[in-house]
């Protein structure tokens, strides 16, 4: 978060109002995870901290930074519904997108933009919400709270193989949400035009198709070419296009738009990445940008849009 906030500061923080974020409510925290899970992670800080799983270790302040950054991101979907802003990032450690109802892991306590998804529905009455999840890592914790319904769409670019080890692209949610999730895995080495076309032309007509009331980004830095945790090669330049891309095709849905920080594990790829997605967000929005693809994008675009064409008719290749 230091780098983060160097970074930024120097640039202003690109225009964008900087507010505190409040601990989330008891009552909205356990809409998506049990009182006894809630409990545990706060009595295990309370003595001093220790390993939830073999990379999950948390001291004994960690219980309130999670609450700060889950409530950070209920906080932005209440400045987004209330038209304060048509954008807004929220910028907390821990990352959240790992954590299931009842277990922590992969850095990850409570899962914040599950969270503000599930607050946006039922607090806020929303009836369709849109996460896309572009972490090098598949959000599991996100994947699985949602599987089953219609009312989120879950849109996930993630490298496989690598940690979590899930997130397959024959994954497409059960019962009433099959469909409503969508698994997008790609080799080590995807890098811009990846990331980018898979957003541009699977995730953007998705959305288009959806027509979801709000848009939240599970934005994961680490798929950044100097992350050591992941094996792609994306850029900051890549991030702002997906951005511009997510940006358009709310602006046409008038739908607001909300990123939630992840992963991100090179402090200098992590803190300019945050501030290329900040000035997407804010800067004139081209008409349309051309999307280059390599040569394996075109064939992951086409099996994915046929995969999904079953649910999604508008995607039929």
């Amino acid at each position: 978060m230091v780098a983060i906030d160097r970074e930024c500061s120097a640039r202003d923080w690109l225009g964008f109002e900087r507010v505190m974020s409040p601990e989330i409510d008891r009552a909205v925290l356990t809409t998506v995870h049990p009182e006894s899970y809630v409990a545990s992670i706060e009595q295990v800080c309370a003595s001093g901290g220790g390993y939830l799983d073999l990379d999950t270790v948390v001291s004994r302040d960690s219980f309130e930074a999670a609450l700060h950054a889950a409530g950070g991101a209920v906080r932005l979907v209440d400045l987004l519904l209330d038209r304060a802003t048509p954008y807004a990032f929220s910028a907390h450690r821990p990352p959240g997108h790992h954590a299931s109802r009842t277990r922590a892991m992969g850095f990850c306590l409570f899962n914040s933009v599950a969270l503000a998804a599930r607050y946006a529905l039922d607090a806020r009455g929303l009836e369709r919400v849109l996460i896309l999840d572009w972490d090098v890592h598949h959000g599991n914790g996100t994947n699985d709270i949602f599987h089953d319904t219609d009312r989120v769409l879950f849109v996930s670019i993630h490298q496989s193989p690598l940690y979590p080890g899930t997130g397959p692209a024959r994954d497409v949610g059960s019962r009433q949400g099959r469909g409503f999730t969508v698994n997008l895995p790609v080799r080590p080495g995807a890098d811009d035009r990846v990331f980018c076309s898979l957003v541009e032309l699977v995730a953007v007509p998705l959305a288009r198709a959806f027509a979801p009331q709000l848009v939240l980004i599970s934005a994961g830095y680490d798929a950044h070419r100097e992350d050591p945790l992941g094996q792609c090669e994306v850029t900051e330049e890549g991030y702002a296009a997906m951005t511009r891309s997510m940006r358009r095709v709310c602006r046409t849905l008038e739908a607001p738009l909300g990123c939630v920080l992840e992963g991100g594990y090179s402090l200098g790829g992590l803190a300019r990445s945050v501030a290329a997605t900040l000035a997407a967000l804010q800067e004139p929005l081209p008409v349309a940008e051309p999307v280059a693809c390599d040569d394996g994008a075109p064939r992951l675009v086409g099996e994915a849009r046929e995969r999904l064409s079953e649910w999604w008719p508008e995607l039929a290749v």
